[in-house]
C-alpha cells in the first residue's frame, strides 16, 4: 500500500481509488501543472485533499461556492484535519486571525473565494505561507467561453507569478474542448497536462418526454420509478407548488431554494439525504457538494441554460453505478420561454448602465471612491427603490461583474462568531472586577473551545437553552462584553454582497465591451440552442449528443435512451442504420424522389430500407408529399 492509499484509508476509510483519481494525485505530487476532468460525483475533492496531506505546507483551494467551501472545511475538521475558509463578508479581525493561523498554525488547507486573491492583505500574508500547491475547483469559471465565467478567477494568474515553483491542479466536471485549452492557457500551465475520464455514464438512462401536462407526467415518473429523486425547476415559486402537488398525490416531497434560511435548508437537505423525504424539488441551488449516491431519478421540468448545466445536474443520479434515469420534460411553449430568457439575460446596454448608476446612488458612493468596499445587498429593496425588474437587474449586475467593475457574491449565511480579545490574565482581572459577568464568561468558555486563538461560530439559541434564559438576553450580554473590549462579537448575518473591485465611474467612462456583451450573448444563444436541439432531436442517441458536445467524437449510441429504444425496434445495428440514413439524406436533400425509386436504391435490403424510411418519416426527418419523399430542411 503506497503513501496515497494509506492516506485514503486513514482519513476516508476507503481501500482504493476511483478511476483517474490516483493518476491526478501522482501528477500534482510530482510537481506538474494538472487539469482533471471528472464528471459530477467522480470524487474531485479527493484528488487535492490526498496529495495535500502527503506534502509539506498548506494547500490553497480556490472555489466560488461558499456553501461548498464551508461544508468541505467542516468535513475535514471532523476527520481531524486542520482547515480554514476565507471569503467575502469576514471582518478584518477575522481575516487577520485566519491568515496568521495559516502561517503559524500547521493548517493543511486554506479555502478561499477568488475575489479575496486580489486584496493586499492576502498577498502580504501569502508570501509568508508555505504553499504545497494550488487547487482550483470549478476551473471552467476562468474561461470566457465557459458557461459560468467569473472575472475574479483571472487573479489566479497573478498568484502564480508570486509562487512560480508551486504547481496548480485545476478541476472541473464540465468543459468543452475549447474550454479545456482556455483553462490551461489562462492558468499559465508550463506544459499542457490533462487527465480526462469519459463523460459516458452507462448506468444513466437519458429520456426526453414531449408532454403538455408536465406535473401529471412527473407524478407518473415518481410513482413508477422507486427510490430517491431530484426535480429541477427554474424559479422558487415553482419549487413549492410542485412539491405540494406531489404531496397531495401521495409522494413524499419537499422544496428547496436559496431564499430559505440556512437552518431550514440544512433540515430539508438532511431529511432528503436520510430518506425521510423521498423527492426534493429545487432550483439549481440544490446539489453542489451533495454526496448521495442512490438517487434513482433526476427530472428537469424546464430547459436548463446549457448542456454543461444539464449534464452536471442530471449526473447527480446513479452515483452508485446502478441504473438511474435523467428525464427532461419538454413542450412547444419551452421554446418561447427560452427567447424570453435570452432577453432577460442580456438587457440593453443603456439599462445595464442605469443599474450601475443606481447602485452607486444606492450606497451613496461618490464618483472615484469605493474600490475594495464591501456592502450588504438586498436586490428586492434595490429593485423596488429604482423600479427595476429583478431578473434584468440581476443579469445587469452579472454583466458588470464580468467587466470587472463589481463582484456580486452568492447569499452568505454567516453564523454568529466570538473571539476573546483579552489575554487570559487580563480576562481574570476583568472577572474579579465585574462579578456580574463571571458566571456567564465561565459558561461560554466551558461551552466553546479555541476562543482565544480564533473567531469561533456560536449559537445564541443553544446558549440560551443550556443556561435557561432568553436568546435576547444572551445577545445583550455578548454585546456588553464586546463594548467593554473583552470579546469581539459578530452577530449572525445572512446576505449577498456587492464588492466594488474598481472605484465608482462616471457613466461616460463605463464601457461594456463587445467581448463581454455581444460575443457572450451569441455564445449564450448557441448554448441554449444546443439544449433545444437536444430536446427536439428525434433521431440521435441522447448520450451521444452529450458526449459529442464534450468532444468525444467516437461515442457509441447508448442503446437505452428514448431514441435508441425506438431504433432498437428496427432490429438494425448502428452501422446499418447510419448507412441507410447517410445514403437517404444524400439522395433526398436537394430534390423530391418517388417512394418506390428510393426503395429500389437498396436491392436485397428493401424490407430494412422501408423500416428506416418509415421511422425517419415518423420522426420528422423525411417529409412525405403524396408518394414523393424529401429530406426535411432546417427551419
Amino acid at each position: 500500500m503506497n503513501l496515497f492509499q494509506q492516506t485514503l484509508l486513514k482519513y476516508w476509510g476507503y481501500s482504493g481509488f476511483r478511476p483517474l483519481q490516483e493518476d491526478i494525485i501522482k501528477s500534482v505530487y510530482e510537481g506538474h501543472d494538472t487539469l482533471g476532468l471528472m464528471p459530477t460525483g467522480g470524487g474531485k475533492s479527493i484528488t487535492f485533499q490526498v496529495p495535500a496531506l502527503a506534502m509539506d505546507g498548506i494547500c490553497l483551494v480556490i472555489t466560488p461556492l461558499i456553501a461548498l467551501m464551508k461544508d468541505q472545511v467542516d468535513n475535514l475538521k471532523k476527520r481531524g484535519i486542520k482547515s480554514i475558509a476565507i471569503y467575502s463578508g469576514m471582518s478584518k479581525e477575522e481575516l487577520d486571525i485566519a491568515l496568521d493561523n495559516c502561517i503559524f498554525g500547521d493548517y493543511k488547507f486554506l479555502y478561499l473565494s477568488p475575489e479575496r486573491l486580489g486584496t493586499e492583505l492576502f498577498k502580504v500574508r501569502l508570501e509568508k505561507m508555505k504553499i504545497s500547491f494550488i487547487a482550483v475547483d470549478e476551473s471552467h469559471c476562468i474561461s470566457q467561453w465557459g458557461y459560468d465565467f467569473r472575472p475574479s478567477y483571472l487573479k489566479i494568474a497573478e498568484i502564480r507569478e508570486m509562487l512560480p515553483k508551486v504547481p496548480i491542479l485545476a478541476l472541473t466536471a464540465t468543459a468543452t474542448p475549447e474550454v479545456v485549452e482556455d483553462i490551461q492557457e489562462r492558468l499559465k500551465f508550463k506544459v499542457k497536462n490533462v487527465f480526462s475520464k469519459s463523460f459516458e455514464r452507462k448506468n444513466l438512462v437519458y429520456l426526453l418526454r414531449n408532454v403538455e401536462d408536465k406535473p401529471k407526467h412527473l407524478l407518473k415518473i415518481a410513482t413508477n420509478i422507486k427510490g430517491t429523486g431530484i426535480v429541477y425547476v427554474r424559479n422558487r415559486k415553482n419549487t413549492k407548488e410542485t412539491a405540494e402537488f406531489l404531496k397531495q398525490n401521495g409522494i413524499s416531497a419537499d422544496y428547496y431554494h436559496a431564499g430559505l434560511d440556512s437552518a431550514t435548508r440544512d433540515k430539508k437537505q438532511q431529511n432528503w439525504k436520510s430518506g425521510e423525504c423521498r423527492v426534493i424539488v429545487s432550483t439549481n441551488a440544490f446539489g453542489m457538494g451533495i454526496d448521495k449516491d442512490n438517487v434513482r431519478f433526476v427530472v428537469h421540468l424546464d430547459l436548463p441554460d446549457s448542456l454543461e448545466a444539464y449534464f452536471q445536474e442530471a449526473g447527480r443520479a446513479g452515483r452508485d453505478e446502478k441504473q438511474a434515469f435523467a428525464i427532461l420534460l419538454y413542450n412547444k411553449s419551452d421554446k418561447m420561454k427560452v427567447e424570453q430568457r435570452i432577453a432577460r439575460s442580456f438587457p440593453e446596454i443603456e439599462e445595464i448602465k442605469r443599474v450601475y448608476i443606481a447602485l452607486g446612488n444606492y450606497y451613496q458612493l461618490p464618483i472615484g471612491a469605493g474600490k475594495g468596499m464591501v456592502y450588504d445587498f438586498n436586490i428586492m429593496d434595490f429593485c423596488e427603490k429604482y423600479k427595476f425588474e429583478i431578473l434584468r437587474a440581476y443579469n445587469s449586475l452579472k454583466i458588470l461583474s464580468r467587466e470587472g467593475y463589481i463582484e456580486l457574491t452568492e447569499e452568505i449565511d454567516n453564523p454568529s462568531k466570538l473571539h476573546f480579545a483579552m489575554s487570559r490574565d487580563d480576562l481574570y482581572k476583568f472577572q474579579v472586577a465585574n462579578v456580574k459577568y463571571d458566571d456567564f464568561i465561565k459558561f461560554i468558555l466551558r461551552t466553546y473551545s479555541g476562543l482565544f486563538n480564533d473567531f469561533v461560530p456560536i449559537n445564541e439559541d443553544q446558549i440560551a437553552k443550556k443556561s435557561k434564559t432568553s436568546t435576547e438576553l444572551i445577545r445583550q450580554l455578548l454585546q456588553k462584553l464586546n463594548n467593554a473590549g473583552v470579546v469581539r462579537y459578530i452577530p449572525r448575518k445572512k446576505t449577498p454582497l456587492i464588492i466594488y473591485t474598481e472605484e465608482r465611474l462616471e457613466e461616460k467612462s463605463l464601457i461594456i465591451s463587445k467581448e463581454n456583451y455581444e460575443i457572450r450573448k451569441k455564445r449564450f444563444v448557441d448554448k441554449v440552442e444546443a439544449v433545444v436541439n437536444y430536446a427536439t432531436s428525434t433521431t440521435k442517441c441522447r448520450s451521444k449528443i452529450l458526449l459529442e458536445y464534450f468532444g468525444e467524437k467516437n461515442a457509441y449510441r447508448c442503446g437505452q435512451c428514448d431514441i435508441c429504444t425506438q431504433r432498437n425496434e428496427l432490429d438494425l445495428s448502428q452501422y446499418e442504420f447510419d448507412g441507410f440514413v447517410e445514403k437517404l439524406k444524400l439522395e433526398l436533400k436537394e430534390k423530391q424522389v418517388d417512394f418506390e425509386t428510393v426503395v429500389d436504391m437498396f436491392p436485397e435490403k428493401e424490407e430494412k430500407a422501408i423500416k428506416v424510411i418509415k421511422w425517419l418519416i415518423d420522426n420528422g426527418k423525411i417529409v412525405k408529399d403524396g408518394s414523393s419523399l424529401s429530406w426535411k430542411k432546417k427551419e
